[in-house]
């Protein structure tokens, strides 16, 4: 089944973590073997031809360049000014458009574009070894605008969607880990947002940020990886009240496969997602828990954050690359989700998500 993945933070492993991802994720496991330096070394689990094999033929993907001199063990993170996350960020986007260049990916910023990608790929006649990944640039923390000026000049190379929180402290708004809200220019962000049509990302944001965004932000919002705080017990999971009002807004949900974002007491870094019983399977709860909330199953997907600065050590202990999310086809079926419910989790509703924020054109 096609399927659409919300969340990757592609470039950043290309860039920062050196992966060339027009390998396999074998031929990349192998050329980290013996690495120290992260985590994850020769433990991904992303690379577009896995991707294809997967039939992910769109995704939501990352710039990600933090402004965050205490926290430089951070993803993104370290930067000593915004110019300098700006650099990174141009960085990655230049990576983004080398990829198009090769005919690996294509950015997709609005309703023509992506009507023509989806035609392509629902071209069965067409092999998937020859079709680009679509792809839609995010940006994940908004420290890198140096100033609001550069809102619009990222919006004019394809800049589509902005969570501006991530973790820690935040020039436009606090995230993960902190009480805050919104700065003062933060606020005038999300202004700035609405009269783009940039979507929201509401992802990180603190309870108190969340609210103020519900409240000043006039435009389509999205949780593009985000999980349920009632069965995983954190700041970084949706409150059941947040989870109903992102529902009155139209709002969807792409379910994490982050280990210590699908069970409680999972210790990030350290844990072993075996040892909870943590698979594939264990995000239906999550959607479970969604789709009652809503009474449907309009409202949840997939944004899978894999290779988010993770690998195999903290995802499902069942899935050895993203091509194994296609397991959910009949893990859901098997729960009783019906054909049109596992569609919708699947590609529908980021499709309605995208048809509706983009019906008037521009992106």
């Amino acid at each position: 089944m096609f399927l659409i993945d919300a969340h990757l933070d592609i470039s950043t492993n290309a860039i920062e973590w050196n992966r060339d991802y027009r390998m396999s994720v074998e031929a990349i496991r192998k050329s980290e073997e013996g690495m120290t330096d992260k985590i994850d070394r020769g433990k991904g689990t992303v690379s577009l031809p896995e991707l294809r094999k997967a039939n992910i033929g769109l995704v939501v993907a990352t710039q990600l360049a933090r402004f965050n001199q205490n926290n430089g063990n951070l993803p993104g993170a370290g930067w000593n000014s915004p110019h300098q996350a700006w650099a990174m960020s141009q960085a990655q986007l230049a990576w983004y458009q080398a990829m198009e260049a090769e005919n690996e990916m294509v950015q997709i910023n609005d309703l023509k574009s992506l009507e023509a990608h989806l035609a392509l790929w629902m071209d069965e006649s067409k092999p998937r070894e020859d079709k680009p990944i679509g792809y839609i640039l995010s940006l994940e923390g908004a420290d890198s605008l140096i100033n609001l000026s550069y809102l619009e000049k990222a919006y004019k190379y394809g800049l589509r969607a902005i969570g501006p929180a991530h973790y820690s402290t935040g020039r436009y708004a606090y995230g993960t880990g902190t009480t805050e809200g919104f700065t003062s220019i933060g606020k005038d962000l999300l202004k700035e947002m609405s009269k783009l049509n940039v979507i929201l990302d509401a992802t990180h944001l603190t309870d108190k940020g969340f609210l103020e965004a519900m409240d000043l932000f006039d435009g389509h919002v999205w949780a593009s990886h985000h999980n349920c705080r009632a069965l995983a017990p954190n700041q970084r999971q949706l409150s059941d009240e947040q989870i109903k009002i992102l529902i009155q807004k139209n709002a969807v949900i792409g379910g994490c496969f982050d280990a210590w974002m699908m069970k409680p007491d999972f210790i990030q870094r350290k844990s072993n997602p075996a040892e909870f019983g943590i698979k594939i399977e264990t995000i239906i709860d999550h959607y479970d828990h969604i789709c009652q909330i809503a009474g449907n199953s309009l409202h949840c997907a997939i944004g899978s954050d894999l290779d988010g600065t993770y690998g195999t050590e903290q995802s499902p202990m069942d899935l050895n690359t993203i091509a194994d999310l296609q397991s959910l086809e009949g893990l859901l079926a098997k729960r009783g989700y019906a054909k049109e419910d596992i569609e919708n989790i699947f590609h529908k509703n980021w499709l309605r998500f995208l048809r509706k924020a983009w019906a008037r054109g521009g992106g």
